[in-house]
């Protein structure tokens, strides 16, 4: 049995790959992987950003919000964290390109951060969930 990933855009499928490396062709296979060592700092900061709960209850907490707009004091109050907490887990966001500074205290998801949020926790643990499942079968 052949599992593929698929990414689909208005009905097209733009992406797709097997997640069975016995499902690849042996040199494609060999050029993702050797391509994969080019992306390690970007792979770093992302994994990173999103590796800690409280960076992802902030995370959570901003594409929960309607403008995904959120301040300094919001996230100390509504996630109960002090002021270092804050500091350093929106600096680790930021650095991995999913929270923007957009003004004095003031923090929003960028586009990029709302869909890395909806791919690694979402959507990966459903994935996740999926093929737990396929293995009991």
């Amino acid at each position: 049995m052949t599992l593929k990933l698929q990414l689909v855009q208005d009905g097209e499928v733009i992406f797709e790959i097997p997640l069975s490396p016995s499902d690849w062709p042996k040199e494609q296979l060999k050029e993702e992987l050797d391509s994969i060592e080019e992306d390690f700092d970007r792979f770093s900061r992302i994994f990173n950003a999103m590796s800690n709960e409280t960076r992802l209850r902030m995370m959570k907490n901003l594409i929960q919000k309607e403008d995904q707009t959120m301040n300094f004091a919001d996230f100390m109050h509504e996630l109960e964290l002090n002021p270092k907490l804050v500091w350093e887990n929106a600096r680790r966001l930021t650095e991995g390109g999913l929270l923007t500074k957009t003004g004095r205290g003031k923090y929003s998801c960028s586009e990029f951060g709302q869909r890395t949020f909806m791919i690694m926790s979402l959507a990966l643990r459903r994935l996740i969930e999926t093929l737990e499942e396929l293995e009991k079968i």
